[in-house]
């Protein structure tokens, strides 16, 4: 039997019914890919212009930023090297060089311009980025919004860190103190070997360090800004010679003032300044003396040494204190020793044997 005797006999085959499954047929997904592709590239021509326009604003806004950083931080930093080389003067005297000390300007230097640097960094950038979303057409209100309360939030739970670090900047920036100075912050005092943003570290006379939070400095004494006060005071008798006590005090400081290294540790002749208080039996003669910041110390140790050694050439006595021997001694008072009168000095008084202690009975030995 040939085929088409076959096709007849098994009859027509059956057509899809309308509750199956359907599927796209060639043609159709080929016109409607090109239907996609007609809309994408129109698209895309309606709106190339307004992405290319918002995309060399951005571009522009990011080359401004970069170019107006670079050129801030590199003014800040010719700003810096240049308050680096410069040494301040003190008093418009010569002394101010003395004063300056390289590693305390390096640091101070650093410091405001580490604080500057970043500073502008924040602003530009922070400026540019919010210029770039305003490109973008986005709404930067609650943006604004959330960052206010949150920068509110961290404020107020790092407060003491804020606290910190705006009293390190302005400590910087008036230049109260730096490396090398002795400093009385209050909390601490001793020798400013770091100054920092958040914390001063200070090293104690006994060679301890202390780690002070700027925070907490309320008050601070500078030892070592301008000169110091040397001031001696001596007691002596109140019959000794004045004239002579004053030329033996003006030899000493004559002497002292002209030998090394005490002629560049004195920036002004030692001056014997006169009675500072007539006792009945004594009186203070007070000698002074303006030194090198931190060297007061020193100069009075050596002045009072000096002073003791003239004043024993002299024959001329210091006293004062309870220690201070006495020229002549005075007879011992012979009722000094004597009790009072008492019941209890007589051994038979019935009060002296209340008073007794009882003897301690030994146990007898059979």
């Amino acid at each position: 039997m040939s085929l088409p005797a076959v096709l007849l006999t098994a009859g027509p085959s059956p057509s899809p019914t309308s509750s199956g499954p359907t599927t796209p047929t060639v043609p159709t997904s080929i016109e409607g890919a090109q239907q996609s592709a007609t809309n994408a590239a129109s698209w895309v021509e309606q709106n190339w212009s307004t992405w290319l326009a918002i995309g060399l604003r951005v571009l522009l806004i990011l080359v401004i930023a970069g170019v107006l950083r670079a050129v801030v931080q590199r003014a800040i930093t010719k700003l810096i090297d240049r308050m680096a080389r410069t040494a301040e003067v003190v008093d418009g005297t010569s002394l101010g060089g003395l004063l300056v000390n390289n590693e305390r300007r390096r640091q101070r230097s650093q410091a405001i311009g580490s604080v500057l640097r970043s500073v502008a960094s924040f602003a530009i950038l922070g400026t540019a980025a919010l210029m770039v979303l305003a490109a973008f057409q986005i709404n930067l209100a609650p943006l604004l919004a959330s960052a206010g309360v949150a920068g509110v939030a961290i404020g107020f739970g790092a407060r003491n860190l804020v606290t910190d670090f705006l009293s390190g900047v302005f400590m910087i920036l008036e230049d109260q103190y730096g490396v090398g100075d002795t400093i009385d912050a209050g909390v601490a005092s001793g020798e400013v070997i770091e100054v920092g943003l958040r914390v001063t570290k200070l090293r104690g006379a006994s060679g301890e360090i202390w780690y002070v939070r700027n925070g907490e400095v309320k008050r601070i004494g500078n030892l070592s800004q301008g000169w110091a006060t040397a001031g001696v005071d001596v007691t002596v008798k109140a019959n000794e010679d004045l004239d002579r006590l004053k030329s033996t005090l003006d030899e000493v400081a004559e002497k002292m003032s002209a030998e090394e290294p005490w002629n560049e540790l004195l920036w002004s002749p030692i001056e014997v300044l006169g009675l500072d208080s007539v006792l009945l039996d004594s009186m203070v003669v007070r000698v002074s003396a303006k030194t090198m910041p931190g060297k007061s110390l020193t100069v009075e140790r050596e002045l009072r040494w000096r002073i003791k050694r003239a004043f024993d050439a002299a024959n001329i006595r210091i006293v004062g204190g309870a220690t201070a021997p006495a020229d002549e001694e005075e007879a011992a008072d012979p009722t000094a020793a004597v009790a009072a009168p008492s019941v209890l000095s007589n051994p038979d008084s019935p009060q002296t044997e209340a008073a007794s202690p009882i003897p301690q009975q030994r146990p007898s030995l059979k």
